[in-house]
């Protein structure tokens, strides 16, 4: 059918949008993991919502039928970690997440502070509060470092949306002229994360998902194959007024499997 994906071996999926929507699995998305299994190749879900974990992913999953090991689920929190902890290996960090985020900087050994950060890390912070505002723009004109876990403004809800980190990226780019470090898609650190992780080259992996900002830019920006569904938030018509390209765009992931 097509040579798009003869050298993938891993598809680096999106989740919501992509694999489900609104708490159903999109029609095909099964038969899109066999086709993959039957033609021996592999997958791994990749979310930028850093409010969640890899437990919520999975419990999600599970409730639609889906069960997956906690290997198959990679998160923007774990390539925060990762790349504090290479590039800022002990230092203190301000986080602005809630308690699933939190829980995944502590497990990976980095210190917590409310006080005299070497680092500010803006997270999908659920749990908000006009003084941890205050304080992590305190710390940014002080001169911290600032991270970012990704960048998407709004998250997609049953009922529309909610603010992400994005939006929050722009609020305190306003109140203190500083912009972050961004770690998650469409970033060049998610990509070195995931090879890693998967111990592959670039050219072995593929991204699938619904947002041109992110799941498409990340391939298109590192030239590696990614290929763009049509069954979230992304019309044929916004494609087409898009900057970002994909190789190959889809209704759904079932479409897709016709290109394995």
């Amino acid at each position: 059918m097509s040579d798009i994906f003869a050298k993938t071996k891993y598809f680096i999926i999106d989740m919501d949008g992509t694999f489900y929507l609104s708490g159903n699995l999109i029609d095909g998305s099964i038969d899109f993991i066999d086709k993959l299994h039957a033609t021996g190749r592999d997958f791994c879900f990749f979310t930028n919502n850093s409010s969640n974990n890899v437990e919520v992913c999975r419990d999600k999953l599970a409730k639609m039928g889906f069960p997956v090991s906690p290997d198959k689920i990679i998160v923007s929190s774990h390539v925060a970690c990762d790349y504090i902890n290479k590039h800022y290996p002990g230092k203190k960090v301000y986080l602005l997440g809630n308690e699933r985020l939190r829980a995944d900087i502590e497990k990976a050994g980095i210190t917590l502070v409310n006080e005299n950060p070497d680092i500010v890390l803006l997270g999908f912070d659920t749990t908000l509060t006009y003084e941890k505002i205050r304080k992590a723009a305190k710390y940014l004109v002080g001169g911290a470092v600032y991270l970012a876990t990704h960048p998407d403004v709004n998250c997609p809800t049953a009922d529309g949306f909610k603010p992400d980190t994005g939006a929050m990226i722009e609020m305190f780019a306003a109140s203190t002229g500083r912009r972050p470090t961004v770690l998650g898609k469409p970033m060049t650190p998610t990509v070195d994360y995931i090879t890693d992780y998967l111990e592959c080259s670039r050219d072995e992996i593929a991204f699938v998902g619904d947002r041109l900002a992110t799941d498409i830019a990340i391939g298109s920006n590192h030239h590696i194959p990614c290929a763009l569904v049509y069954s979230g938030v992304t019309s044929p018509y916004m494609y087409e007024k898009s900057e970002f390209k994909a190789d190959i765009a889809v209704a759904n992931l079932k479409e897709l499997a016709e290109y394995l």
